[in-house]
């Protein structure tokens, strides 16, 4: 894993976007450009809240970011974290590997709680999330509409570095 540059930011989109079909990993319901990820991109700093991307043979198949959580100055050791994986390259164990690695960071980037926000349908996200001791802290029921359907989004928390 190393750190995302500006170069990264198509690929990371790409990713992403191949998730927005499947109805499982983002409330988006279509498409993201580029231009429209550039702040979001800008956010992530290096050091505190980076955004890292995986390679293999020289290509970039995931993305793992940490991103501040709510914005005040009261979570500041409070970290979001997301991760994406390429579709040709999910379950072969690699989400395991990135979270490993996220988690093995937050202590040098002063993070003492790590969130995540799971759609309460994604078994597999799920699994991946609770096998590392995350536990469900909260549950909002049916708060995402896609295609007609009514979704609930899991929120998972762990204390990392109390």
């Amino acid at each position: 894993m190393r750190i995302a540059n500006e170069s990264d930011l198509p690929i990371i989109v790409s990713i992403y976007n191949a998730t927005i079909p499947t109805r499982q990993s983002t409330a988006d319901t279509v498409e993201v450009t580029v231009a429209s990820r550039m702040e979001w991109f800008g956010q992530h700093i290096q050091g505190k809240r980076p955004l890292m991307v995986h390679e293999e043979d020289n290509k970039v198949v995931a993305w793992v970011s940490f991103q501040s959580f709510y914005g005040r100055a009261a979570y500041d050791h409070t970290a979001e974290i997301s991760i994406y994986v390429a579709a040709a390259c999910r379950g072969k164990g690699l989400g395991r590997t990135l979270l490993a690695e996220a988690l093995a960071m937050t202590q040098r980037l002063d993070i003492k709680t790590v969130v995540g926000f799971v759609f309460s349908h994604n078994d597999p996200s799920l699994r991946l999330f609770k096998s590392f001791g995350f536990e469900e802290w909260g549950k909002l029921p049916e708060i995402a509409e896609m295609d007609g359907k009514e979704f609930s989004l899991s929120i998972l928390g762990k204390r990392v570095n109390p």
